[in-house]
């Protein structure tokens, strides 16, 4: 569980952030983390956004981030890199993004583990944009990391994707539609592939469909009443193939918002595919558990995705640039 101390640190430095986009002062802190801005000029994705970034302050929002204008990835450089890079995409609906209690601690803690962490903030139908934009925004990280690579001390083709709930839903359309032409680019980043080396589910949504039509993944996405054609279009078992990248779920039993279910259902589909896939179900937990609590049995999911990263399987199906 993160100290006390430690989220307000990481407050401290969203807060910071907005009061860039505000024209505020930057505190010292703030001034030290490293960002790189996705788009040049106004990203891709019609509509927008109007005022400041808005940081969750009570309940299940505390420490989200919404109203998001600017794309970009906050960098995480450890000490000592180990060639592989990860790009981190917190959950929450498509309609915020859970920073402080899923994609920060987790990239703090994959950095002192020696990978080079992207975590990416991406913007929200829920904001004004189209609802694609997620995914354009997933597509153009990907880009930037693997042609950056070297700058970070990376193998391009060791750069995997990370997402929890939503943002595994995210990550996990990234790994498996990388061709996916969502926007038109023609600069230097937009000659390498978008499609990750792996990719890491957290509780993921993966189907719109009855009896998974219940999330606001799915009302985000393509709103309460869609057709047919559109949930399959945005489910992600539609598109599992022997070419995904070797994939990692990890999933609890007694989650109500993203039932086991989602993940055994990308798994099975993975799996009789061809593809590299493993599913690791806790017993509990529920939904939203980031890193866990200590004396949680899934709080031992990070260290088992660094063992199933090291067993070789990252090695087999690389199709990245």
């Amino acid at each position: 569980m993160i100290a006390r101390r430690t989220l307000l640190q990481n407050l401290a430095a969203l807060t910071a952030i907005g009061a860039v986009q505000m024209g505020g002062t930057v505190p010292a802190m703030a001034q030290e983390r490293e960002e790189i801005l996705l788009w040049p000029g106004n990203p891709p994705g019609g509509g927008g956004v109007t005022g400041p970034e808005k940081l969750g302050d009570t309940g299940a929002g505390f420490g989200a981030l919404s109203n998001i204008s600017t794309p970009r990835m906050r960098v995480y450089r450890p000490a000592k890199a180990n060639g592989a890079a990860v790009v981190v995409c917190g959950g929450g609906g498509y309609f915020r993004i859970q920073l402080w209690k899923e994609s920060t601690p987790i990239a703090r803690w994959l950095q002192e583990k020696g990978f080079t962490v992207f975590e990416l903030i991406y913007r929200l139908p829920n904001d004004g944009w189209d609802a694609s934009v997620p995914f354009m925004d997933a597509q153009r990280a990907m880009k930037i990391a693997r042609t950056r690579a070297a700058e970070f001390g990376v193998d391009p083709q060791q750069i995997g994707i990370m997402g929890f709930s939503a943002g595994g839903h995210l990550a996990g359309f990234t790994a498996l539609q990388p061709q996916r032409a969502l926007y038109a680019g023609a600069d230097k980043y937009e000659k390498v592939s978008a499609r990750p080396d792996f990719s890491v589910l957290l509780f993921p949504v993966v189907s719109l469909r009855k009896p998974y039509d219940t999330t606001r993944t799915r009302r985000e996405l393509i709103g309460e009443t869609p057709s047919a054609e559109a949930e399959n279009a945005w489910s992600l078992d539609t598109y599992a193939s022997a070419d995904a990248p070797p994939t990692i779920i990890f999933a609890s039993s007694d989650d109500k918002t993203a039932p086991p279910g989602h993940g055994i259902m990308l798994y099975e589909k993975l799996n009789g595919a061809g593809a590299s896939a493993e599913l690791h179900l806790f017993r509990d937990g529920g939904h939203g558990w980031g890193l866990g609590r200590p004396e949680q049995v899934l709080s031992q999911w990070p260290d088992m995705f660094v063992k199933w990263f090291n067993s070789g399987k990252i090695v087999q199906n690389k199709q990245g640039e």
